[in-house]
């Protein structure tokens, strides 16, 4: 008997007591650069035992303007930018090449929190890609010489040859490079932090950059 879509959604719950904590936050308390309150939002919902809190939502375009969306992994956020990776040509690397701008949204529930950024986006150096590979583990590396993201896949068995190999290759030498692995760095000029509040008073604070290392904050009605 297939479920009954409409009754689930609505015996569900947003932030239930039981495995969400609403805390307080104070805006005018907020540092005057984003990076810090993120660096410290982080780390507070580790803290709190929110699951992968470095999985991101990266949105695109392609050339024609049409959205697209998926979960990627955080790599590394500091004043170069938020950095993310993937394949040059897979979907995303498309579409980047096509309009190098995107957003990021971090969902936290475990605090009733968000984060968006959203900004251009540039291809960090070939050293740094492949110094953020070596820094991962094998199987990151076997994912990224198994290569041809995106690209149609002929069945399953194929998928399993071509990682078998690159899994092998990847044991064998950590170093191997893989020529189309690439480090993406979004530069924010826009960052908000939203904190969900029980009485829907939720509060949104927004960076702007107004300035090479200047911001901009204001606040958004929830």
């Amino acid at each position: 008997m297939e479920p009954d879509l409409d009754a689930l959604l609505r015996s569900l719950r947003v932030w239930d007591p039981e495995t969400t904590e609403l805390p307080p936050f104070d805006p005018a308390a907020a540092p005057a650069e984003p990076l810090a309150l993120f660096t410290r939002w982080f780390g507070e919902v580790v803290a709190a035992g929110q699951r992968e809190p470095h999985t991101v939502t990266l949105a695109t375009a392609d050339a024609g303007g049409l959205p697209d969306a998926r979960i990627v992994m955080l790599h590394g956020a500091d004043a170069d930018g938020w950095s993310f990776a993937g394949h040059a040509g897979s979907r995303k690397g498309r579409q980047l090449t096509a309009r190098p701008y995107a957003a990021l949204v971090f969902h936290w529930p475990v605090l009733g929190r968000q984060v968006r950024v959203r900004g251009p986006v540039a291809v960090a150096p070939p050293e740094a890609a492949r110094a953020d590979l070596r820094a991962r583990s094998t199987g990151a590396l076997a994912a990224a010489l198994t290569g041809r993201q995106s690209e149609p896949l002929g069945s399953p068995a194929e998928l399993a040859r071509a990682s078998a190999a690159a899994w092998d290759r990847a044991a064998a030498d950590p170093d191997t490079p893989a020529p189309t692995w690439t480090l993406y760095r979004l530069r924010p000029n826009e960052v908000e932090f939203f904190q969900g509040d029980p009485r829907r008073r939720h509060v949104r604070l927004v960076y702007r950059r107004s300035g090479e290392d200047e911001w901009d904050t204001g606040l958004l009605w929830p």
